[in-house]
């Protein structure tokens, strides 16, 4: 017996990741290894104990910097801290500058740093497929040190949740063939995990599944090891379609996320079942990646419920933390609080505080999903007494722009932790749908963690740019402030929820309206202009920051994307007017803007469609797993599903190959229609158009195709070029209108 209970103990201590050799002193000081491994001996590491909140100390001993934490999310914050105020550094998705001098500055006094943040929570479910859905071990571990740095300490985990599943339906007695049309294709998990979808982009192959819990498991070790503790999946009710043959009895039924895409079915709460289904699952969980009784259960995300009766919803929500409190006593229900934003006219106060209110306050924390946006704490009397995040979503779909409320960023939790009505916030957290764009967002938003007073903008933009360009330049701040004013200075209004898109991307018409590629900025086209001059003055001086050169290529591309809605609307005035000549004339500049998009995009490996279909391949170890895995990730940035989906170009980027090979043959098809009308061979059709590119853009999504997945080129000299090409006759077409 004695035997048995420590042979459990090690298979325990081995999923936690907590080897016995390995203390909260050595992981960090592995972390700072990763990061600085040519100056890591520099550092010393040691454990700050008798601390009730999270905290950290710096000071320099002996020629050291010696960083003290009571975890090491607090010692890796304590490492960033060191970076960005005295050594001048910085580590984002998009440049990282971490030019440290031979003799490392010296910190004058002990810095001291507590948290007001108990918690700091971070990722969505959608950002798991928008911007993770490839990721192997090397871009996890870079990803898990990224987050400890910026003072995160509750990350969502569901990565390998699908394999979770299978088992259990194993258990219970489904064969492969009643699982096949259940898992979706792994672009996809985010949809299936909320029950939204069924089955697309599948079948899933078993390697899939036991590869990516086997990640996993590495995954929520490192985060416990440095004192994180994740937030792991639980049952909502989402069963296979088959559930109806295996258990004839069961209280079924179906609901549909109304995106093209077919019924799901949702296991009554009143079900016997469903209580058993929750413990099975959380229980074959914690064998597999033991548990932090942090549980992450959306029954109704995007869904509307079957029944507004307050008394319902109450029996229901207490039922799903019922199936958790069975597996798991301890277990602490994390909604996302999506549901209260999205579907307001349903979740009003009776029914939110009834779901809210069937769970025990200790038992619960809400997500404010998108505070910065509108902050839903402040119209449900901070949910009701219970705990509850203030999040910043920011992106939608992993799209590409220049967006973002850097104001709100800066000032909006500390206003909401100080203010009296906001009840019991516990912490904050970041809940973007997608990730790798905009870092000056996340580096804003995150330094909030160690601070309870409003950051000054006009304090922390100054070192942010020192910081990422490695020196200080004039022309680079005179930019930033431009930035600041425009792309990144937007209202908290609901109704301004993403930067705009390209026309370029819209599937062609004559319009400027696009369901999902919108195109109307919340500022003045003309009035980015400077900060992309300003960026083209300071190259010369910051052509080797890694930081610098593409936040070049990123304001030279929104420049040019914003630009290519002023062409389009002159090729369609050609167009209505009959007038060939001035139509091939504009037509041809907005093929020519794509090709130059293109060409100056494929200088950043940030901005390359061939990354991101080689990352899908090579996930697979077979031709028809990589062959899958190429067309979920085409099919998801573009259709998103089948040809006819609502959901087309929801997920649109601004990827050099996918500007080349979708966009641009796209339009160039319908120019040729459109020319042909003018010349009077043919009547022109948008909706004939409309159905022949359909078939067309399917037949790109699942075509076989490599595309170059390495950069080449220069960017600040393609960037340089196209300044000198476009400026005369942008800033004239602006005087223009």
């Amino acid at each position: 017996m004695v035997i048995k209970k420590l042979v459990a103990c090690l298979a325990l201590t081995a999923v936690h990741g907590l080897a016995f050799a390995q203390t909260m002193e050595e992981q960090a000081y592995a972390l700072i290894k990763r990061t600085l491994p040519a100056h890591a001996q520099k550092f010393s590491v040691e454990q700050l104990k008798g601390k009730k909140t999270d905290g950290f100390e710096i000071e320099s001993r002996n020629n050291r910097i010696v960083l003290r934490g009571n975890n090491g999310v607090a010692v890796a914050s304590a490492l960033y801290y060191y970076l960005t105020e005295y050594a001048h550094c910085q580590i984002t998705w998009n440049g990282t500058n971490l030019k440290l001098p031979a003799v490392l500055p010296k910190v004058p006094a002990k810095v001291v740093k507590t948290t007001p943040y108990k918690l700091r929570y971070n990722l969505n479910y959608c950002t798991f497929n928008y911007s993770m859905s490839w990721w192997d071990w090397k871009r996890w571990e870079k990803e898990i040190d990224w987050m400890a740095m910026h003072g995160i300490n509750m990350p969502l985990a569901i990565t390998g949740e699908e394999y979770t599943w299978y088992l259990v339906y194993k258990d219970l007695g489904f064969t492969d063939e009643d699982l096949k049309g259940f898992f979706t294709g792994p672009a996809y998990f985010s949809w299936f995990w909320m029950g939204n979808v069924d089955g697309w982009g599948g079948p899933l192959p078993l390697h899939w599944m036991q590869s990516h819990m086997e990640l996993q498991k590495k995954i929520v070790a490192r985060q416990r090891a440095l004192g994180m503790k994740p937030v792991l999946p639980a049952f909502t009710g989402h069963v296979p379609a088959s559930f109806k043959n295996r258990f004839p009895a069961a209280k079924l039924k179906t609901t549909n996320w109304n995106n093209g895409f077919a019924d799901t079915y949702i296991l009554d709460s009143e079900d016997p079942m469903f209580a058993r289904i929750g413990k099975l699952f959380l229980q074959k969980q914690t064998q597999l990646l033991g548990t932090d009784h942090f549980y992450s259960a959306d029954t109704f995300n995007e869904n509307e419920p079957p029944s507004d009766d307050p008394e319902y919803l109450s029996k229901l929500s207490a039922r799903v933390y019922d199936g958790m409190h069975q597996a798991d006593t301890a277990a602490v229900w994390v909604m996302q609080g999506w549901l209260f934003y999205s579907d307001r006219k349903f979740w009003k106060a009776p029914q939110t505080e009834a779901l809210l209110k069937a769970v025990p306050d200790n038992k619960m924390i809400i997500l404010d999903l998108a505070a910065e946006i509108e902050p839903i704490w402040k119209r449900t009397s901070a949910f009701y007494g219970k705990p509850w995040i203030w999040n910043m979503l920011n992106n939608f779909g992993g799209n590409t722009n220049l967006f973002g409320r850097l104001d709100g960023a800066a000032t909006g939790p500390a206003q909401a932790l100080a203010d009296p009505n906001s009840g019991n916030m516990m912490g904050i957290g970041l809940t973007m749908e997608g990730i790798e764009q905009n870092p000056v967002i996340y580096e804003l938003f995150t330094d909030n963690t160690w601070r309870n007073k409003p950051i000054n903008i006009s304090e922390w933009l100054p070192k942010y740019v020192r910081n990422r360009y490695g020196k200080n330049n004039a022309q680079a701040l005179k930019a930033w402030n431009v930035l600041h004013k425009t792309a990144y200075s937007v209202p908290a209004d609901r109704y301004i929820r993403d930067g705009a898109e390209s026309i370029i991307q819209a599937r062609p018409r004559l319009d400027s309206f696009a369901r999902w590629a919108a195109t109307k900025l919340n500022y003045k086209p003309q009035d980015l202009l400077p900060a992309w001059q300003g960026l083209i003055l300071a190259s010369p001086e910051l052509k080797g920051s890694d930081g610098f050169q593409y936040d070049l290529v990123d304001v030279t591309r929104q420049v040019l994307a914003n630009y290519a809605l002023n062409i389009q609307q002159k090729w369609v005035k050609a167009y209505r007017d009959k007038n060939e000549a001035d139509f091939k004339k504009y037509s041809g500049q907005f093929i020519t803007l794509i090709n130059d998009m293109d060409e100056l995009l494929a200088t950043r490996k940030d901005f390359l469609l061939g990354a991101w279909v080689a990352g899908a391949r090579n996930c697979g170890v077979t031709p028809a797993e990589k062959a899958l895995y190429e067309q979920n990730a085409k099919n998801l940035i573009t259709l998103w599903g089948d040809k006819n989906c609502p959901l087309y170009e929801y997920a649109c980027r601004q990827w050099s190959g996918l500007l080349s090979d979708f966009y641009k043959p796209r339009w160039e098809k319908y120019f040729a229609q459109l020319t042909l009308d003018i010349q009077g061979k043919a009547d022109f059709s948008q909706d004939d158009f409309n159905n022949q590119i359909k078939d067309w853009e399917w037949n790109w999504v699942t075509a076989r195709k490599d595309y170059p997945a390495q950069p080449k080129g220069n960017s600040v000299v393609q960037a340089r070029l196209l300044y000198n090409k476009y400026w005369p006759t942008i800033t004239q077409a602006y005087i223009n209108n």
